[in-house]
């Protein structure tokens, strides 16, 4: 690689490196929230809601840098500026050598981050769909026992009639 390639080269495998420790960072939040959903402490949840949100913007804006310093590191091998590259699309294209395989380890990693991430996030979800389910059934036992009866208490009998279709009952017109 001459120096152009070597200086896309490294912003793109350092800002892999930068999504890899927030994906790690966020596998954390999202593990913290399951022991807190559990837990149940709304405000603590709230607080690592708002640290999650946080971390999946820092994420976004690193993913867009990605978009850019791929396309560029792919200009610069000479591939098709019209297509969007992979990390291993880009690695096929590097002659095999340590900058192939440092590609193909950061790509293996970040799928593997957010493998876990999106299992993690999606075991959060059950727990929280469990947790309303309780809380709305709670809250319809509540609401059932403040308001009262609603039926009538018994007080007459029900009169048993003719069991046959057709019988009158008055013969007043």
């Amino acid at each position: 690689m001459d120096a152009s390639q070597e200086k896309s080269f490294s912003k793109l495998v350092n800002n892999l490196e930068e999504l890899t420790k927030l994906y790690r960072s966020l596998l954390e939040v999202v593990r913290k929230e399951k022991d807190l959903l559990i837990q149940a402490d709304i405000q603590l949840l709230n607080a690592n809601n708002k640290e999650k949100e946080n971390i999946i913007y820092k994420i976004r804006s690193q993913d867009a840098a990605r978009e850019r310093y791929a396309k560029e590191f792919a200009h610069q091998l000479g591939l098709d500026n019209s297509v969007q590259y992979r990390l291993l699309d880009l690695a096929k294209a590097l002659q095999p050598s340590e900058a192939e395989a440092r590609l193909r380890s950061l790509h293996a990693m970040l799928e593997m981050l957010v493998n876990r991430v999106s299992q993690l996030n999606k075991e959060n979800e059950e727990y929280a769909q469990s947790a309303l389910s309780v809380l709305n059934g709670a809250m319809g036992n509540i609401k059932e026992t403040l308001a009262g009866k609603k039926t009538y208490a018994r007080q007459g009998k029900m009169e048993l009639g003719p069991e046959k279709a057709g019988n009158f009952v008055r013969k007043e017109v």
